[in-house]
């Protein structure tokens, strides 16, 4: 019920009549001119729908208009003038009246891409990063090993997999305007911060490596290109680590010239792979000349392609996963265009279409790709023109013989150079025109790198944001009208340094796998996890997926993880684990609406309800306390005594009643979130009620009859002593009273604690300051806890007790039971304490609890009750004094004291007994005198509990439970 707060442009002008004219575009706020001050029952501030009621930005040059409150259109005309009402103005600083005529110019608009250019650029991009080096330098390798039919298999269930996360991202993308941050910014606002931040540093890591893993494939072909035409530097592997750091610091320069570079530069990049695709088919068409038949190409051949098509494994890596998890990091690119989500006017049109179309395109070309080079080479071959062969031998080995070309001597050593097993460059070989598929190996290395060294800053900078890990803040600053993240683009380029450094694509290709997969888990089970909780806010425009294939598709990511490098899975897996233990102890203060707010608000409800159909059992009782405490942070030893009773074992729940007119501030107080953010900040498990009430006995009786849900509602009410009885009016006193026994009557068990200091402290100034230690949360040592169980109230006088000695501030406290009567029953209460199995062994028995207390005490009572006492004038009418009790209930007339003078006097000795037994005890606990109604006046009552627990310095907590069992020693 909060009124819009003026700021960001907006100026309240409540009670004031604004000129018509300045609202010339939004009509119905015409009735407000100057024929009246006051509102008409014809008269309304009702809004048609509007976009900026929903939106959480202003749009620069034009008026912004505000939803009136329901306080605005509720309350009454007369009570505040006028409802307050809010002038539409321009967004941006407000100027002087001097400079009233200067136009303001808007704030410069970030590059972003419309939808049209948007789904190109982001499906040029997701195909670039997708065709990358595994295309031209593995991918034949891979066939020779697998075989034509797996290699499909392989790129099959890749594009499944990446198919599947590609529906389950664009579903998501589709729920709600997409920022930037890309797969962390999906993944975070979706599944909450927990397992959003994880995923963000793994997959930012991971795009990092893939920066090496291509910039390396780079290096390995110009480094063949030197060897071929005798340029020489160092050696092998050096060379590929020079050439890879001046490659990747080129890069870092175009990246951090901004994203329109970075965007023309992949378009040309796009353009040098389809030529050399064209050229590469162009080139398996083309008769082989014998310089290519030497090196095992010899154009399409049948039996070739029935050789090639089953898989003949060689090496260490040589088996299905081996060449999957070498594989797969060519399908992890569909995600290269969520990554820049924040650099796209409409992510939520151009993120499916680009991506999904990306990933069909793509998925044709490996099989295309796979299908021809294994129709047209042989798996080795020498490269030698010698071995050609004049005549038939029946000595040759492999397809070769059938052309006329002997390589049984390389076969047999397995010394080949030159056919698919063993030439990596066997797209340029095959190629009509070499040089072009050098450029498109140059084109789809370097374009994939720059994608992945332009992605990986981006999504750690929306981490670094968000501020959910420490010291990483530094890299979240931007730089630009973009807001460029500079310094993560120099964060992923020393991490693709350390990583070029072991110049090895193989090797480093398996170790990305792992990372991907687990963030494809993520996102597919993010999309199943926001279907299945049924959250009303899931309602992606995008209708194209099924939440059981996308748990389909996160349990086979999980599953390939394993399958492909066990120790490499769980290295993921445990950094996720420990990232999400960080960030489930931290507890971010963000709140996104994520889906796992909405499973737990679905999981709670389901199980509250299935409580409706469990009876209650004595074995299950739990104390769930409603404690009246006000503002919880003006009574913290109140809380904190319940919390230490319920903590992760039961219902808290703190009332607050507001005795006031129901007017808007009042409301406000009632309801504050800073309440409830005290009780946080306390790690207080509670929850807050705050009501509006006439008095404060009915806003109790409302709190105790409404308070809880189903099963899970209060069953004890707990309390402070109202010190100040004697000194208050007596109708507050009265209403006091009259709270015990609307509890009584609604069968709640009743405490109430008595403190020597009191329990009102001033509120912290701020509300993220806490307020100082008390004594429940101070350890108590070797003290001990004295129990006198008076009178039988179920068990509630001994269950509190123990449940306070579970907890590890009071667990040295020795219990102490009292008990009244002869001394020969110390056995038989002992025996009936041990079968409820509490651990308590000490009990002592009172047998002068029952003895007439001192006549000092005595007469300190009857000053304590004088002055509410009746004192009928003897010269009046003997019902003079009947009559004023009558008006006045709290009043005592003696025929009260007399009628409960044997009660009277056993509150006066106990405190005696307290006094002389529990002088040093850390908590006292006794149980509490019930007073009947109609029979003990409301002051007697209270002075009952006033007598009884004064002048002790350990709390005391009255209790009395609703005379039904707590407690049993069945098992059943």
């Amino acid at each position: 019920m909060e009124l819009p707060v003026a700021s960001d442009g907006v100026r309240p002008s409540s009670c004031r009549k604004p000129t018509p004219a300045r609202f010339e575009d939004s009509g119905f706020y015409q009735h407000y001119g100057d024929k009246s001050d006051a509102l008409t029952g014809y008269e309304t501030l009702d809004a048609p729908p509007h976009y900026d009621f929903y939106a959480n930005t202003e749009v620069w040059g034009r008026r912004r208009r505000f939803r009136p409150s329901l306080y605005q259109l509720h309350a009454k005309p007369e009570d505040d003038c006028r409802p307050p009402m809010y002038e539409e103005t321009t967004a941006g600083p407000t100027e002087s009246s001097d400079d009233e005529e200067e136009t303001t110019e808007p704030p410069p608009e970030p590059t972003r891409f419309g939808w049209v250019q948007g789904v190109m650029c982001l499906q040029i991009r997701c195909m670039l990063n997708i065709w990358g080096v595994i295309l031209y330098l593995r991918l034949p390798w891979i066939t020779a090993q697998a075989g034509v039919g797996l290699t499909w298999v392989i790129i099959l269930l890749s594009s499944c997999i990446t198919g599947i996360t590609g529906l389950s991202t664009s579903a998501i993308a589709t729920n709600g305007k997409v920022k930037g941050g890309g797969t962390y910014f999906l993944i975070s606002r979706s599944l909450g911060p927990e397992l959003g931040g994880s995923i963000g540093l793994i997959f930012a890591f991971a795009n990092a490596v893939a920066v090496a893993m291509h910039t390396v494939g780079f290096a390995e072909t110009v480094t063949d290109l030197m060897s071929e035409h005798g340029a020489v530097m160092v050696d092998r592997i050096n060379n590929i680590r020079i050439i890879g750091i001046v490659t990747v610091t080129c890069l870092l320069g175009i990246s951090m010239a901004g994203m329109a570079w970075e965007s023309k530069a992949q378009i040309l990049f796009f353009l040098v792979i389809m030529v050399s695709f064209v050229n590469y088919i162009v080139g398996t068409i083309i008769p082989a000349s014998p310089e290519k038949q030497s090196k095992g190409f010899f154009s399409y051949r049948a039996d070739i392609f029935a050789a090639n098509f089953v898989p003949d494994w060689r090496g260490p890596e040589g088996s299905f996963f081996g060449m999957f998890s070498i594989f797969f990091p060519s399908a992890t690119g569909i995600l290269a265009g969520a990554n820049i989500s924040g650099d796209l006017k409409n992510p939520t049109v151009a993120i499916p279409r680009g991506t999904l179309m990306a990933i069909f395109w793509t998925t044709v070309s490996y099989l295309i790709i796979s299908a021809t080079i294994g129709a047209c080479v042989v798996r080795d071959a020498s490269g030698l023109l010698n071995d050609s062969l004049t005549s038939s031998s029946a000595d040759c080995v492999g397809l070769s013989c059938n052309y006329s070309w002997d390589f049984t001597e390389c076969i047999n050593n397995k010394s080949c150079l030159y056919g698919i097993s063993n030439y990596y460059q066997m797209m340029s070989l095959v190629s009509g025109f070499a040089p072009l598929i050098t450029a498109g190996i140059f084109g789809a290395t370097l374009s994939s790198a720059l994608a992945c060294l332009v992605s990986a800053p981006k999504v750690f900078q929306c981490l670094c944001q968000d501020k959910l890990y420490p010291l990483i803040g530094f890299f979240g600053k931007g730089y630009g009208k973009n807001q460029e993240p500079i310094r993560g683009y120099l964060l992923a380029y020393i991490i693709a340094v350390c990583f070029i450094l072991i110049a090895e694509l193989n090797t480093i290709a398996p170790i990305i796998s792992n990372f991907f997969l687990c963030s494809y888990s993520l996102i597919n089970f993010s999309c199943f996890h926001a279907s299945v909780t049924n959250s009303p806010g899931w309602r992606p425009s995008f209708r194209f997926y099924s939440r059981w294939l996308s748990l389909l598709g996160a349990v086979c990511c999980v599953v390939i993880m394993f399958l492909l490098t066990w120790w490499a899975a769980l290295i993921a897996v445990g950094v996720v684990v420990f990232l999400l233990g960080y960030t489930l102890y931290k507890k971010p203060d963000v709140n996104w609406g994520s889906s796992v707010q909405a499973g737990s608000y679905s999981f709670a409800l389901n199980q509250c309800v299935g409580l409706n159909s469990v009876e209650d059992h004595v074995k299950n009782y739990r104390p769930q306390c409603l404690v009246l405490t006000g503002p919880p942070s003006r009574r913290p030893a109140l809380v904190d005594l319940v919390s230490c009773l319920t903590k992760s074992l039961s219902l808290m729940m703190c009332g607050n009643v507001v005795t006031a007119s129901s007017c808007l501030s009042e409301l406000q107080e009632a309801n504050s979130s800073r309440h409830v953010s005290w009780l946080n900040q306390r790690k207080v498990r509670a929850f807050y009620r705050g009501v509006v009430a006439a008095d404060l006995r009915s806003g109790v009786n409302v709190l105790l009859q409404g308070s809880g849900l189903g099963r899970m509602k209060p069953n004890v009410v707990l309390m402070g002593f109202k010190s100040d009885w004697s000194r208050s009016s007596p109708e507050a006193a009265h209403s006091y009273i009259g709270i015990l026994h609307d509890a009584f009557d609604l069968q709640f068990g009743v405490c109430v604690l008595r403190m020597r200091e009191g329990f009102d402290v001033s509120p912290p100034r701020r509300s993220h300051v806490k307020s100082e230690e008390t004594t429940f949360q101070k350890k108590q040592g070797k003290k001990t806890i004295d129990v006198y169980w008076l009178s039988d109230d179920g068990g509630l006088t001994l269950l509190l007790p123990y449940l306070l000695t579970r907890r590890r501030r009071w667990s040295s406290c020795k219990v102490r039971v009292f008990v009244g009567g002869d001394p020969d029953r110390k056995e038989e209460v002992l025996a009936l304490i041990k079968k409820f199995r509490l651990g308590f062994h000490d009990v002592e028995v009172l047998p002068d609890v029952y003895q007439n207390p001192q006549p000092e005490s005595v007469r300190r009572f009857q000053d304590l009750i004088g002055p509410f006492s009746v004192d009928p004038d003897p010269k009046q009418d003997p019902g003079s004094g009947l009559g004023r009790q009558q008006e006045e209930p709290w009043r005592i007339s003696q025929q009260d004291v007399e009628r409960n003078q044997a009660k009277t006097l056993r509150q006066i000795r106990l405190n005696e007994v307290l006094k002389d037994y529990s002088r040093d005890a850390a908590l006292i606990v006794i149980t509490m005198p019930v007073g009947r109604t109609g029979v003990c006046p409301s002051m007697l009552y209270l002075a009952w509990l006033d007598f009884l627990s004064r002048d002790l310095r350990p709390p005391v907590l009255l209790v009395r439970g609703n005379q039904e069992n707590v407690l049993t020693f069945y098992c059943q």
